[in-house]
């Protein structure tokens, strides 16, 4: 059976990640690969649930990471995993490296407890942790990232945040990737729609043909 493929996709908020999931989706469904989009947090009916408390209430920066991996665990347990199993293409808009990067790098809270708590939801029988095959980072200077979302939606308690604070979230996933340099690839989100989508095509495609799929 075809195996199961687990690509994230991170950014900023702004950074217009989401934007280009449907187009890496229609890419695998024109090879014939079921694919599941899916997002964090959320992705189930108790990990949204989970989701609106998290981007609406204010709270401890422990209880937001705990919710986070709460949700995260649920996302896993009845999504992610058995979509695998059945060896379908998982596109996940946000995984793990958003709360290293959101409550670690912005909010600053305690590098290691969150390790430890992603070696505790993500463990797998094997002793490994569930990681994506592939992370596509939109990497975006915050102030553009700014003007992009002046004229959005209502902003969420994250969206409303200052500059210095998605400064500290970039520096966040640049840790990641230092980190995990072998499943991040880095986008520059600053380019034109067509450009990014061209870079994220290749990437994705590149990707694929060192053997992953």
């Amino acid at each position: 059976m075809t195996h199961g493929i687990f690509i994230s996709f991170e950014g900023i908020d702004g950074a217009g990640k989401s934007t280009h999931i449907a187009r890496v989706a229609a890419l695998f469904q024109a090879a014939g690969r079921a694919v599941v989009l899916t997002r964090e947090p959320g992705g189930t009916p108790l990990s949204e649930q989970l989701r609106a408390l998290v981007l609406h209430e204010p709270m401890d920066a422990l209880t937001e990471a705990l919710l986070m991996f709460a949700a995260r665990r649920e996302h896993l347990v009845q999504v992610i995993e058995p979509a695998l199993a059945r060896g379908d293409v998982v596109l996940c808009d946000r995984f793990t490296d958003a709360t290293f990067a959101y409550q670690g790098g912005g909010r600053g809270f305690d590098w290691q407890v969150l390790v430890q708590l992603e070696r505790m939801v993500q463990a797998l029988p094997n002793g490994r942790l569930r990681q994506p095959d592939l992370t596509v980072w939109f990497d975006l200077d915050p102030r553009i990232a700014a003007e992009r979302l002046a004229c959005a939606r209502v902003p969420d308690k994250f969206e409303s945040q200052p500059a210095e604070f998605f400064a500290a979230v970039r520096a966040g996933y640049a840790r990641r990737h230092v980190e995990m340099p072998d499943r991040f690839a880095r986008i520059d989100a600053a380019q034109s729609l067509d450009a990014v989508g061209a870079d994220v095509a290749r990437v994705v495609g590149t990707w694929l043909q060192q053997g992953a799929a």
